[in-house]
């Protein structure tokens, strides 16, 4: 019994890497995935853009004179700040389950409302009244929390094996364009009506204004997107995933990639439901009447073992200490620590924050490249000296300088050029590998619900910064940059002596590296109920020769590749 399975395992294998080899060819022929990711990710990008909205309207003078019981109390703030990370946790924490209950579709169509809401009710706060600051604020995190926890997972069941990098990573790719945008916008609209007194409120207004088009854009689009294939299977929609399926991937229904598709979706969701039984005897029979029950329960057996707890620390470790290097201290405040080091009238501020969002995001893009190649370990490590060391020297210049920036406006350049090079080496390291990590490192058994957990420890630390960043600049000033060194400090240390190299991994692998038998047992378990759906090895190698044959069907036919 065991040389069929291994067999099987073995012809996937093969299957992954020869449809890899093809992957542009088959991209180019069937766009509309492409597409589909391209057009979900706007959740991504309202994600990345909302990080970046607040601070640049933090130094306009117009918002200055509307708004003077905010910018005046480092406390008032902290919280219209850290009130959308609220916002966040809730979203990202009730999107793992409604994302079950209702669809992945209909959840970030949820989201999309919450960010336009959001969005205008922000625009609605009048002179000395910024009440709807907070509320747009609030509504806004819960929209982007909500995109956070269910738009990745919606892009990776939507994709192939072979490109579901690439898929996924448009997410990620919308978030740094979305920073880096509202960042540019920031700085164009503060010369609207002028940059001193004539300033008009439109010039704070507009950025919250773009901010709430694209999620409206995908809230009317996203009645064409299709239903998750493998959300689907999980409602017993079978008929309607295979043809979801077909779509997806411009092949018939009845050929042989698409039924082993669905024959491994069909494979997992009763591998799901055999581990919940196996776990949870008492509720298993509950769980057919209540999808609630099954979440919840779920979340549960997250800390029920020794070695799922210590997987789900490794992940809420790792953003913990990628919120405290201090790095969305820089993307939330980034135009009032500028303007402190003496880039004064706010437009020098808002030009060297947007060169900060451009630096992040041109440095994203080749560790996205190498990860796989370079590893985790090696990356967060060069990457945390490298933010060490930009930390400490900012820190000792601003302490010598920050008295007399109008003498010392070279010295006040340099700790620019050091918070750039801080933020490249965190765009470079720890912004792709976190994430990446945090997806990677549990059992299937747990999977979806460990790696909620991840990002709510994101949202829950992006909170505390947030909220007292505004108190620690003003009372601290240099100190704010050594305290994060210590963290960053505190990081390389946990990262050498505790944080395992999981590159390549697979899953009986990870469980060596984690020193536990978790996802060995799932992989029986799963082997299992692959059998037992019909995915055999005749089957596999049927899937294999129509893929080394090249076997794509176009629109208009049958159109071959060549031959790998």
């Amino acid at each position: 019994m065991d040389a069929p399975r291994n067999a099987s395992v073995t012809s996937a294998q093969v299957r992954t890497q020869v449809a890899y080899k093809n992957r542009w060819r088959s991209l180019m022929h069937n766009p509309k995935l492409l597409v589909i990711a391209f057009f979900a990710s706007f959740g991504g990008f309202e994600y990345g853009y909302q990080q970046g909205v607040l601070g640049q309207s933090l130094v306009m003078t117009r918002f200055k004179d509307n708004f003077p019981s905010v910018v005046n109390s480092s406390s008032a703030t902290g919280w219209l700040t850290s009130i959308l990370q609220l916002g966040g946790i809730l979203g990202s924490l009730t999107a793992g389950i409604f994302g079950e209950v209702f669809s992945r579709k209909y959840t970030m169509f949820s989201a999309c409302l919450w960010v336009v809401l959001g969005s205008y009710l922000y625009i609605g706060a009048s002179y000395h009244t910024p009440a709807m600051l907070y509320a747009g604020r609030f509504f806004t995190g819960l929209g982007v929390g909500t995109f956070s926890g269910v738009g990745p997972l919606y892009n990776a069941e939507l994709s192939a094996p072979e490109v579901r990098g690439l898929i996924v990573s448009f997410y990620q790719f919308a978030t740094i364009l979305g920073i880096m945008l509202s960042f540019w916008i920031g700085y164009g609209s503060n010369y609207i009506g002028g940059i001193g007194e004539g300033q008009s409120n439109l010039a704070w207004q507009l950025p919250s204004i773009i901010q709430g088009i694209p999620a409206a854009m995908l809230a009317i689009g996203i009645w064409w997107l299709p239903f998750s294939p493998r959300w689907l299977v999980k409602q017993g929609r079978d008929e309607e995933a295979l043809q979801t399926l077909s779509y997806l991937r411009n092949l018939p229904v009845n050929h042989e990639l698409v039924e082993i598709e669905y024959k491994e979706i069909k494979a997992e969701v009763l591998f799901e439901r055999r581990s919940f039984a196996k776990n949870f005897p008492n509720l298993a029979a509950k769980e057919q009447g209540s999808v609630y029950v099954r979440e919840f329960a779920q979340y549960y057996q997250i800390f029920r073992t020794w070695d799922n707890f210590k997987r789900v620390s490794t992940a809420w470790l790792v953003m913990f200490f990628q919120q405290w290097s201090g790095i969305d201290a820089i993307i939330y405040y980034a135009a009032n620590v500028f303007e402190s080091l003496g880039l004064t009238g706010g437009t020098q501020a808002l030009l060297a924050t947007g060169v900060t969002g451009v630096v992040f995001f041109v440095s994203t893009l080749p560790a996205m490249a190498i990860i796989d190649k370079v590893g985790r370990k090696p990356m967060l490590q060069v990457g945390s000296v490298v933010m060490w060391c930009s930390m400490v020297i900012a820190g000792i210049m601003v302490a010598k300088f920050r008295h007399d920036w109008d003498a010392h406006a070279t010295e006040g350049w340099v700790v620019v050029v050091f918070i750039w090079i801080y933020v490249g080496a965190f765009g470079a390291t720890w912004g792709p590998v976190s994430w990446t990590l945090v997806s990677e490192i549990f059992p299937l058994s747990i999977r979806a619900k460990g790696a909620s957990i991840g990002a709510s420890s994101n949202w829950l630390n992006n909170f505390a910064v947030a909220f007292y960043v505004p108190a620690m600049l003003e009372a601290w000033a240099w100190g704010t940059y050594i305290f994060f060194a210590v963290f960053l400090a505190g990081g390389i240390v946990w990262v050498h002596f505790q944080l395992p190299e999981t590159k390549g991994a697979t899953l009986e692998e990870m469980d060596r590296v984690f020193g536990s038998r978790t996802g060995e047992e799932d992989a029986l378990m799963l082997a299992e109920a692959r059998r037992e759906i019909g995915l055999n090895f005749a089957l596999e190698q049927e899937a294999i020769k129509a893929m080394e044959h090249g076997e794509q069907l176009g629109e208009k036919g049958t159109t071959r590749f060549e031959e790998v």
